[in-house]
């Protein structure tokens, strides 16, 4: 019964098949489990739809009819969106000190990665979810405990 957070590189492949897409659906059917996303991650998925718009990947209306589908996980219940406050900006910072000049942490990552830390140091959070290598890298740093969707099943969980 872990609690997840999800950020936007591993929630995406829940609405469109890609690499790792499989793991993520066995995730998001864990039983008794709390699927987090960051306020931020409303905004991110809407850009990667976009890009997939642009990449001829989808069309318009597939990327209106992905739209609906993220929005009715999220009335739902089946998703929780955690609002970006003040404290996970002062955490992001302290984290883009800490990583951004060795590690490449960028500023959206760092507010996501925030999130993830803060929900941790409330005892909400068992795994951080994320497809991005150098992000699952620093939330490792930053004591989470990490899953990365794309690694194969013995290097997965860290």
């Amino acid at each position: 019964m872990p609690d997840y957070l999800l950020d936007t590189s591993a929630l995406a492949k829940h609405y469109h098949e890609e690499a790792g897409t499989d793991v993520i659906e066995q995730v998001l059917q864990t039983p008794a489990s709390a699927f987090f996303i960051s306020r931020l991650t409303t905004i991110e998925l809407h850009s990667v739809f976009a890009r997939r718009v642009r990449t001829q990947e989808l069309d318009v209306d597939a990327f209106q009819a992905l739209r609906q589908r993220f929005f009715a996980d999220i009335v739902e219940g089946k998703l929780t969106v955690v609002r970006v406050t003040d404290e996970h900006f002062r955490i992001a910072q302290d984290l883009l000190l800490s990583h951004a000049t060795e590690r490449g942490l960028r500023t959206l990552d760092a507010l996501q990665l925030a999130v993830a830390v803060d929900l941790n140091g409330l005892g909400l959070l068992d795994r951080f979810v994320c497809s991005d290598a150098k992000l699952c890298n620093v939330a490792t740093s930053a004591g989470l405990g990490v899953l990365n969707p794309e690694v194969p099943d013995e290097k997965r969980e860290a």
